[in-house]
């Protein structure tokens, strides 16, 4: 038998667990070379030198950012780039070639040889064309040559990506077109650099093909929408109003080696099989705690990579799952937070690498213990107004705030469904509205202050404020502290958390780009009509705005105020008062897709040219095409699974025990059948939810996306689950040293 660990290790010895092999487990051969290699995990990335790289020099290093540029363009160039970055200007593209100069000049003094497009296709990650800088100059040598036209534009395949019908495979020229608003940067590798160029990605005939263009398209119409709301303040600057986001990453970290021994991580990301450890997170020992050094290590080294990409990070902690983690950012402008959260993920997958890890981002890769989200964190603002959602130290009097935040429950409540949807995927659907919040019912938390302002103008003028107070601790060497007006909620999909909202449903794997563009347009309508309602009571008179925004703010109120929740989600009482209050429960992406149809939906992204019919159209076949294809993906997983793994060692374990009551009859002893009894039971149980599964996989194949998302959702997946309990009882029984797969102990323990 082949050696897997050196004796010396003391852990494993001749596929044998135990002290130098003399523990005779015989387990599985590739667990067995998981466990040993992890048990002897030595540290492979050299230690970083802080004094020759001081953590104070880092943020932007690899940037070419507003400081970078002033340095190197001429003031005429700069400023015409920073009317366009800071007040939506068109951008002059006759500026173009000094920039690209000044770009490739740096970049090259950075050590780069090619440039990069960069941008943000259907399948909600990160693609990129790479370009060297060098061209023939006819002579047998080669110039650095980077072009105007060259950062402006590049030509990827424009059907090789989702495109939803929009381009088929014969029509294949698509285009990136640079955003200046984000800015470039150098990505670092052993061997080399990139210059990485921001772009939006086009098709031939201008649809937008990518998560990008619908982001920065939904910015200009709230900063359109929001500019009537100001005026009517007497706010007539022009300062451009942008949306803003912070969002937070959920992850899980498990050891590489047990990665790869277990194919359904591997190509699905999430286990279909696990049997529940004796241990969970129930204790809620992991919370908070401390990071183990071999994490923070990883942590470290990633945090230090994002600042050289000017990414904001802030926050760094053990979530509530064993080996959960999270790191939260800054707020930065909503289009340049979508391509950082990109880099957030690639940079953190990257990194755990080095480590000896796998980063899973996945919303559910364990069953039993928490999933993962990425809270985006959202407002809006100006340079001369600050955060419009900050409500001061008496909201009820700030006039202002009160109608932006009238403005968005009216927006959630009348979108619920879209809100929904944009957060609808296969790995998502197994947190909402399943074992975990924040539950599939949208709804508001707004905290005791706001809740109580509200309900004053409901009944004709909000007078006062719930103060916030002081909370006294009740240690006198401990200082008392500042005390919010209102508590937390963690169970709220939308919650107000003191100046912004919290989209809390959105999956931890996806773009936020989906949620961005929803909740930038539907807040565009909603100040949109607020301002109109304004402009015509009023009729340019100042001195009626007070009294007829009263009488707005209560008829919002009164017709959406139902969205408003500050109560338990994840209660069944709060899933009954919402479909009193005709909220929708929208548990399954097949539930909450085909709201993207719904006419009400196209004509709001159509009225902001936000999303043309044909563009929301060809998102949601996407979308649904690709629900169909990771349910069907996991489902020839599990089959593989089930086949080749878990019924091998089943019908071994149950030969042993066969042959172990055999024995022992034939020398007179009584054997207790009734594990024998249960594995025979158990094993034809597993052959029949195989055989349920075959048949519910040969059912697929309707050529419609939406028949055929309803047919995964409700046969697929319900046959998936029934070869999983199977399965995860043999686990429970089955000799250790027979059962072929990391177990979750193991998976989420051994760090």
């Amino acid at each position: 038998m082949s050696t897997v660990a050196d004796k010396k290790s003391g852990s494993t010895s001749n596929g044998y667990i135990g002290s130098n092999g003399n523990n005779k487990s015989p387990v599985g051969t590739a667990r067995a070379a998981a466990i040993s290699a992890v048990t002897n995990y030595k540290p492979s990335a050299p230690p970083m030198n802080f004094q020759e790289e001081p953590t104070s020099e880092l943020f932007n290093a690899n940037v070419f950012s507003r400081a970078v540029m002033k340095k190197r363009l001429p003031k005429s160039v700069f400023k015409a780039l920073c009317k366009t970055i800071d007040a939506g200007a068109k951008l002059d593209t006759s500026v173009a070639d000094v920039v690209a100069s000044a770009m490739k000049d740096w970049a090259i003094e950075k050590g780069a040889t090619h440039y990069a497009h960069v941008f943000y296709p259907l399948t909600g990650f990160t693609a990129e064309k790479h370009d060297s800088f060098l061209s023939p100059d006819g002579t047998g040598g080669a110039l650095a040559e980077f072009s105007g036209k060259q950062l402006i534009q590049g030509e990827p395949d424009g059907s090789s990506f989702p495109t939803g019908g929009i381009r088929v495979t014969f029509e294949a020229r698509g285009y990136t077109v640079w955003d200046v608003t984000s800015p470039a940067y150098i990505l670092e590798n052993a061997n080399g650099t990139t210059l990485c160029i921001p772009t939006a990605f086009v098709s031939w005939t201008g649809e937008a093909l990518d998560k990008k263009t619908p982001v920065l398209r939904s910015m200009q119409a709230l900063n359109t929408q929001a500019q009537r709301v100001l005026k009517l303040f007497g706010h007539t600057d022009g300062a451009l109003v942008s949306s803003t986001a912070g969002p937070e990453q959920e992850y899980f970290l498990i050891d590489r080696n047990f990665f790869f021994a277990r194919p359904d991580l591997l190509n699905a990301g999430r286990t279909l099989f696990g049997a529940k450890p004796p241990k969970g997170q129930e204790f809620d020992d992991h919370y908070f705690g401390a990071i183990p050094e071999r994490v923070l290590a990883f942590m470290l080294e990633g945090e230090r990579e994002m600042f050289k990409l000017g990414i904001p990070v802030k926050t760094r902690h053990n979530e509530v799952a064993p080996g959960q983690f999270e790191i939260a950012p800054m707020f930065e402008f909503a289009n340049i937070a979508t391509d950082h959260q990109q880099l957030v993920m690639t940079t953190l997958k990257r990194v755990a690498e080095k480590y000896g890890m796998t980063c899973i981002t996945h919303e559910k890769p364990f069953a039993g213990v928490n999933g993962s989200g990425k809270h985006v964190n959202w407002s809006l603002g100006s340079a001369s107004q600050g955060n419009m959602l900050d409500p001061g130290d008496t909201p009820h009097e700030n006039a202002q705030f009160l109608l932006v935040c009238a403005a968005v429950i009216r927006a959630v409540h009348k979108f619920q469904g879209l809100l929904r949807a944009v957060v609808a995927s296969a790995g998502n659907d197994h947190r909402l509205g399943a074992n975990e919040a924040p539950p599939a019912i949208i709804s508001i938390f707004l905290g005791d202050q706001l809740t109580d302002i509200f309900e004053q103008i409901k009944k004709g003028g909000a007078n006062s404020s719930l103060p916030k107070g002081t909370l006294t601790v009740g240690v006198d060497v401990l200082p008392p502290l500042p005390k919010d007006a209102g508590d937390r909620n963690r169970t709220s999909p939308f919650a107000f958390t003191g100046n912004r909202f919290e989209f809390r449903a959105v999956g931890s794997n996806q773009s936020i780009a989906g949620p961005l563009v929803a909740m930038n347009t539907i807040v565009a309508e909603s100040l949109d009509y607020c301002a109109t309602k304004l402009e015509e009571a009023t009729g340019g008179d100042a001195s009626k705005l007070h009294g007829e925004l009263q009488k707005l703010l209560t008829e919002i109120m009164n017709e959406h105020g139902a969205i408003v929740f500050n109560g338990d989600g994840y209660s069944q009482e709060w899933h009954d008062e919402a479909e009193k209050r005709g909220l929708l429960c929208l548990k399954t992406t097949a539930d909450a897709l085909p709201i993207l149809e719904e006419p009400e939906v196209k004509e709001l992204f159509e009225k902001y040219g936000v999303l043309s019919e044909r563009e929301l159209e060809s998102r949601l076949e996407t979308y649904l095409e690709q629900y169909v294809m990771s349910v069907n993906v996991e489902a020839n997983l599990t089959l593989e699974m089930a086949k080749t793994l878990i019924f091998p060692a089943a019908i071994r374990y149950q030969a042993e025990l066969a042959s172990a009551c055999a024995n022992l009859k034939a020398v007179g002893y009584e054997f207790d059948t009734d594990t024998l009894d249960t594995m025979t039971a158990l094993v034809k149980s597993l052959q029949d939810s195989i055989a349920e599964l075959n048949s519910a996989m040969g059912k697929n194949g309707n050529e419609c996306m939406k028949a055929e998302s309803r047919h995964c959702c409700d046969e697929v997946l319900p046959a998936m689950l029934k070869v999983r309990a199977v399965a995860d009882e043999l686990e429970g029984i089955v000799a250790d040293d027979l059962w072929p797969l990391p177990t979750y102990q193991e998976m989420l323990f051994i760090k």
